[in-house]
């Protein structure tokens, strides 16, 4: 876990309103997430949009105050927020967000759906139809009116920590993370990618009931997806080869295919997706 520097302590005090800090995952924060989507809009941060004070993000906090003839200091005050506009006003929660609205309270709530397995198209502070979309499903996974407006019940929601699959799993084959669940880029992977051999074996993270075994368009390639139970699904894609069909019962462990690049893949890997009621949860919070 990475800890924030003194002087980053002031930041830290005006995006309070925006934090969004669970115990599994408290280095990042939306509000940080935010300043970086603004910051990025300038073409002065090229890094992740991942809430996390780091040096990059630092870096460039100093680059637009010396742009904008502020001191430069990295610290993001009232006078900072003031130059960056849209993306500095607007906390999160100080106004009701619908389709149509931008600014540093958009990016936020683009953030902190993706953590909660509802990613939008983009991390980039314009509330346009895939963020509406994403809204609309968090809502209705959440048991709230799903209207498309992030009003205080969505908000508080939202800062609550995010799900976690209720299942123990075991692992799908054995390899090491190439991609976690966590942002990448302006986007957000919704799984984790364990690297491997093109044929490695992949087999069931824990028993159910195949209801998906083939090419599926979207990038995803060759696919099996099977049905648990308490509402969970896990997700294996880029397969070279099918060892199962739709409809076959599997236990733990049950070989269901062989790892390829089918689809939009640079290379063999298995993309490992678990989700939860349709939420997308990180695989990490169940496996040993």
């Amino acid at each position: 876990m990475r800890t924030c520097r003194p002087r980053s302590v002031a930041l830290l005090a005006v995006v309070a309103a925006l934090a969004f800090t669970p115990p599994a995952a408290a280095s990042y924060n939306a509000g940080i997430a935010a300043l970086q989507v603004g910051l990025q809009a300038r073409g002065l941060y090229l890094g992740t949009i991942d809430g996390v004070k780091g040096t990059d993000t630092t870096t460039a906090v100093k680059r637009f105050q010396r742009h904008a003839g502020l001191p430069v200091d990295g610290v993001v005050g009232d006078k900072t927020r003031k130059a960056l506009g849209s993306f500095g006003r607007h906390l999160l929660g100080s106004r009701p967000l619908h389709r149509g609205q931008n600014g540093w309270d958009v990016a936020a709530l683009q953030f902190l759906l993706a953590w909660h397995g509802f990613p939008s198209a983009a991390i980039d502070g314009g509330l346009g139809r895939h963020t509406d979309r994403a809204l609309r499903h968090f809502q209705r996974w959440a048991g709230i009116t799903p209207d498309g407006v992030a009003g205080p019940s969505t908000i508080t929601a939202l800062r609550s920590p995010p799900a976690t699959c209720p299942l123990p799993l075991a692992w799908p084959l054995k390899g090491p993370i190439g991609s976690p669940f966590a942002p990448r880029g302006n986007r957000f992977h919704e799984g984790i990618d364990i690297v491997a051999s093109q044929g490695t074996p992949v087999a069931a993270a824990a028993p159910g009931r195949v209801v998906y075994a083939a090419f599926a368009a979207g990038g995803w390639g060759n696919l099996v997806v099977v049905l648990h139970s308490d509402g969970v699904r896990s997700l294996y894609a880029h397969l070279s080869a099918f060892a199962v069909h739709r409809g076959a019962t599997v236990a733990t462990g049950t070989r269901l295919g062989l790892v390829g690049a089918t689809g939009d893949a640079s290379g063999p890997h298995l993309h490992f997706e678990v989700r939860l009621r349709g939420a997308a949860v990180d695989p990490r919070t169940a496996l040993p």
